[in-house]
């Protein structure tokens, strides 16, 4: 049992990073057939129904009291408001590109509250690996950036200031993860987030939504994956290495999304990938590498 568990730490950044970045793959496949906060309400419904009839089919311990609302409220940040927010901004039209970035800028600004927070020590080579981490992306995604003017930029300044509100809370929701659910079953600890999200995002798409799902192929096999990979295996992955490291070396693991969507997008849809991205992905992986490294 203890070799599985340490098979699986060595294994979990590699295989969180391979999935979360088919996030914004299940966006694109989504976005013709579903409006983007009912549909996320629906991958939240099933995976905390999933989560809850495991919990209790094995018995699992539930959070009471002060717990349980702990639980919950990092739901809302990690979940209802970052996810939301990202998935809402880009279906209003602001460039994935530019989306990102802003994902990008998240273990920076993790890693400057680390110290102050959480009393994390930040070493200099975590900084260049940050610093390196960072300038690949830019490469990776200058290709997309280039192309934009100031003004489309400025016509999209509601989605922008959403997509860097829900950057923030999911670094305040790792941040509170990381204080106050460090404890708990995460089988119920994460079917409790999914209901603290599913209780903010459900209102917000009836508010702010047709509530248009049309059911096809397309749309069933996409939610089956939102809900088993992402919503189950890649959060679980994600409050695990949390749970068992610096949050600092958690958070920069999202750098190495961007280079994996650029990958699968030329690999799915057919788009271009340039030298200069390729060098950009080589890049973000050596300041990952760097970052992480105990």
């Amino acid at each position: 049992m203890q070799g599985r568990s340490e098979l699986l730490l060595k294994i979990a950044p590699g295989l969180f990073v391979l999935i979360w970045s088919t996030g914004w793959i299940s966006a694109r496949y989504a976005a013709p057939y579903a409006d983007p906060l009912t549909f996320l309400s629906l991958r939240y419904a099933c995976a905390g129904f999933i989560l809850a009839s495991l919990a209790v089919t094995m018995g699992a311990v539930w959070p009471r009291g002060r717990a349980a609302g702990h639980a919950a409220a990092s739901g809302v940040l990690l979940h209802a408001i970052y996810l939301g927010g990202v998935w809402w901004a880009i279906s209003r039209g602001l460039p994935a590109g530019i989306s990102g970035l802003i994902a990008a800028v998240q273990p920076i600004l993790t890693a400057l509250l680390a110290p102050l927070v959480l009393g994390e020590r930040i070493s200099a080579r975590h900084w260049l690996g940050i610093a390196l981490g960072f300038a690949g992306i830019v490469l990776v995604l200058w290709p997309k950036l280039s192309g934009l003017s100031g003004a489309a930029l400025a016509a999209q300044i509601e989605p922008l200031v959403v997509n860097v509100l829900a950057m923030v809370s999911v670094t305040a929701g790792t941040f509170y993860q990381k204080k106050y659910v460090q404890t708990g079953d995460l089988r119920t600890v994460t079917t409790l987030q999914y209901a603290g999200a599913f209780a903010v995002t459900l209102p917000m798409a009836f508010l702010t939504e047709p509530m248009r799902i049309d059911w096809n192929t397309v749309m069933v096999l996409n939610l089956v994956w939102a809900v088993l990979a992402l919503s189950i295996g890649a959060i679980g992955l994600l409050l695990l290495l949390i749970r068992r490291g610096a949050v600092s070396r958690a958070a920069t693991l999202i750098y190495l999304v961007p280079p994996a969507v650029a990958l699968e997008a030329f690999l799915l849809f057919g788009e271009t990938m340039s030298a200069l991205q390729v060098l950009g992905m080589a890049i973000t992986a050596f300041g990952v590498a760097l970052a992480v490294r105990r």
